[in-house]
């Protein structure tokens, strides 16, 4: 794989440069095949779940399902290749786990993307995609990127026959809270964004946590230890906390194989299938730090019957409806999601600061791919969707886009390809589906050639 000058005319152009474009950085090195190739990251610099990186937190996924193992084994870019050049494979084996605390992991990934700087642009935000040759059968066969530096603001234009959009998703606040507010967190950038909310770790604040799921479990953890006299209030939808499944059966669902099942079934079907898988990933909390957090709830219960001297409280069953602001803080207003017979139900909540931990929305390349839409099927143009096929490769109308030439979306094709779009269990092999794809019928002509 090459660098690529910025004013070149490209092979590849990734747009993101998070875990599932690093994968297929490390699919095509190990493919020793030579497109080339340029990232574009709107970061600074490389970064992982910067916002969730809290002391303690473990991955919930095994090692081994690293950037190359489950595709390569042999590849230099797996998570023991990377301890044993770090000197701490043996220290590692000691630790007798599966599951790497969240910052080595991040580490991990860091030190796979140190070996492809020269091919990565950071601080450039993607700002549209559009066709830009077209053959003379009508047909396109090149895409003009165009990215804004985000410290000039200085726009500059990349042209290359495949373009890959994998810009993760962006986190998602309910529409009941201000869009806008320096005292409403999302948990994607707690880490970065806490201490500003909340600048004196002396103060005896009230806060709340929305959410059920790990991330808001996390936070919930956490804040008692950086505020000492703060009360801090749990919010959640549900009737209980509850475990994420990660039983050996259950996990099948993350298998990379699995995909080719789901995708082929009919879309009322996956659905529901998608439905009842969920519980393995979504809204769902590590036994581990449920039952840690549920010995918090018993240790303050033991010093004190009175709910008023608490310092952590869980509320269930609950939704914010409305919220206001009454001079800087938020007066947050709670109903019930179902009507049952507790005698509590509406209630109010003055906070300091919200922290939500309620999901993301993923659609950052429909504002990219404006320009693209009349490339589509007339049926996609009135469904206003941006199909993919199987690989991940957008289902453009075949007589207006040549056929070595597409846009590939990474990360927002849950509802045709289920659960594992998102997560890291099936990058590796993810990785190596997509330059097949993209570079496949090349790669084998020129191993053919270099057998000549």
């Amino acid at each position: 794989m090459k660098a690529s000058p910025q004013t070149s005319i490209e092979d590849l152009i990734c747009i993101g440069f998070g875990p599932a474009s690093l994968a297929i950085a490390i699919a095509l090195e190990d493919a020793s095949t030579a497109p080339k190739v340029s990232f574009l990251e709107r970061q600074s610099q490389f970064a992982w779940h910067s916002g969730m990186q809290l002391p303690g937190a473990k991955m919930q996924i095994s090692f081994l399902k690293d950037l190359a193992t489950p595709r390569n084994p042999r590849s230099k870019f797996t998570f023991i290749n990377y301890l044993f050049s770090k000197n701490r494979l043996n220290t590692f084996i000691n630790l007798d786990t599966f599951l790497p605390s969240r910052l080595e992991y991040e580490d991990y990934l860091r030190w796979c993307a140190s070996h492809f700087e020269d091919r990565v642009s950071y601080g450039q935000e993607v700002i549209e995609v559009s066709p830009d040759l077209t053959l003379n059968n009508g047909k396109v066969a090149r895409f003009r990127v165009i990215a804004q530096d985000t410290v000039t603001g200085e726009l500059a234009t990349r042209l290359a026959r495949h373009v890959v959009i994998a810009v993760g998703g962006k986190g998602k606040i309910p529409a009941e809270l201000p869009q806008f507010h320096s005292s409403v967190v999302h948990s994607s950038k707690y880490s970065q964004q806490v201490a500003t909310a909340l600048p004196d770790q002396t103060q005896a604040y009230n806060i709340a946590v929305i959410g059920n799921g790990q991330s808001a479990a996390e936070i919930f953890n956490d804040l008692p230890a950086r505020y000492p006299n703060a009360k801090v209030t749990l919010i959640i939808k549900g009737t209980a906390l509850r475990p994420s499944d990660d039983s050996p059966f259950v996990n099948e669902v993350f298998d990379p194989e699995r995909v080719d099942g789901i995708f082929a079934e009919g879309a009322e079907l996956r659905a529901q299938r998608i439905k009842a898988d969920k519980a393995t990933n979504y809204g769902v909390v590590r036994l581990g730090l449920l039952e840690h957090l549920y010995e918090r709830f018993y240790m303050q219960r033991l010093k004190s019957e009175d709910e008023r001297d608490w310092q952590v409280k869980l509320r269930t069953n609950r939704k914010v409806v409305r919220s206001k602001d009454v001079d800087g803080k938020l007066l947050l207003s709670f109903g019930k999601v179902v009507e049952d017979a507790t005698p509590q139900g509406n209630e109010d909540l003055l906070v300091d600061a919200v922290f939500v931990a309620t999901g993301y929305e993923r659609n950052a390349h429909e504002g990219m791919l404006v320009k693209t839409r009349s490339l589509l099927t007339e049926t996609a143009q009135e469904l206003k969707k941006f199909p993919v096929r199987r690989d991940y490769k957008i289902a453009f109308d075949e007589n207006k886009v040549a056929a070595n030439a597409g846009v590939w979306l990474q990360g927002c094709n849950e509802s045709t390809h289920g659960l594992s779009d998102t997560l890291l269990s099936i990058l590796a092999v993810r990785g190596g589906e997509l330059v097949h794809s993209m570079f496949g019928s090349e790669a084998a002509e020129q191993q053919v050639r270099a057998k000549l």
